[in-house]
C-alpha cells in the first residue's frame, strides 16, 4: 500500500524509511529540497518539494492512491491543516498529526485526529497508526504523557522479583505473562526465564526502562 509523509525532519525520514522497509510505497513531501539528505541513499521513494497542504503537491506525492498520511512537519498550525485535508478532501482512512503542544492532543482526538508527540516514540506510534496491520509494541494516551510498553524479559532477570524492574516514578510493571497467561504480579513475585512484562512508562523514559532491562546482562543489580 502506498503512504504520504509530510516533512522529512529525524520523524518523516525515519518513519519513510521505516513504511519501505515493511514493504510499502512511500511519497514524501518537505518545503527544502536539502532534508530529503536525511534519506539513506536506497530509498526509492518519491521526493516532492514543496507545502505540505498543498493539494498539487499532495497528488505529485501519490495521495490520490495512499490509505495513510502523516503530517510530521515542524509546525502545529501545518500539520493539522495537512490532516484535514487528507481526511475531508481526500477521504484517507488512516491519518496522524505530529504536534509540539500536548495540550492540544486531547482537543484534536476529539475532532477525529489522531496525533503524536516528542521524537523518542513518534515513529513507532506513527506506524501504528499508518499500518495497522504491523506488530506494534505500545499504547500512548493522547497527552503524550504516559505509554504501555511490552518487553520480553532478558534470561538474566531469571530469579529477581518483580519490583526490581520499575523506576520509581518513571516506570511501573502493570501485568506480567508466563507461559502465555497473564497476571497482575505482586512485587515480590519471582521472574522466570521466558517472562514478558507490560510496563506502564513516562513518554521520555522507554530508552530509560530498556536500558534497565538491559542492564541485568550486565551484571548490573
Amino acid at each position: 500500500m502506498h503512504v504520504v509523509v509530510v516533512g522529512c525532519g529525524r520523524v518523516g525520514s525515519g518513519l519513510a524509511e521505516a513504511v519501505e522497509a515493511a514493504g510499502h510505497t512511500v511519497g514524501i513531501i518537505d518545503r527544502r529540497e536539502q532534508a530529503f539528505r536525511r534519506l539513506s541513499p536506497s530509498f526509492s521513494g518519491k521526493r516532492v518539494v514543496g507545502v505540505g497542504f498543498d493539494r498539487d503537491r499532495l497528488r505529485d506525492a501519490g495521495i490520490d492512491e495512499a490509505v495513510a498520511v502523516a503530517a510530521v512537519t515542524n509546525g502545529d498550525n501545518s500539520n493539522i491543516m495537512i490532516a484535514r485535508v487528507a481526511k475531508e478532501t481526500y477521504g484517507i482512512e488512516h491519518v496522524v498529526a505530529r504536534i509540539y503542544d500536548p495540550r492540544r492532543a486531547a482537543i484534536y482526538e476529539r475532532l477525529g485526529i489522531p496525533t503524536v508527540a516528542t521524537v523518542q516514540w513518534t515513529i513507532e506510534r506513527v506506524l501504528r497508526r499508518v499500518l495497522p496491520d504491523t506488530q506494534a509494541l505500545e499504547w500512548i494516551d493522547p497527552s503524550a504523557r504516559v505509554c504501555l510498553v511490552e518487553r520480553q524479559l532478558p534470561a538474566t532477570w531469571a530469579g529477581r522479583r518483580v519490583a526490581e524492574l520499575e523506576l520509581d516514578g518513571r516506570a511501573r510493571i502493570v501485568a506480567l505473562a508466563r507461559l502465555g497467561v497473564a497476571q497482575l504480579p505482586r512485587p515480590d513475585l519471582v521472574v522466570q526465564d521466558g517472562d514478558v512484562v507490560y510496563a506502564a512508562v513516562s513518554g521520555d523514559d522507554i530508552g530509560a526502562f530498556d536500558e534497565r532491562l538491559a542492564g541485568a546482562s550486565a551484571g548490573a543489580h
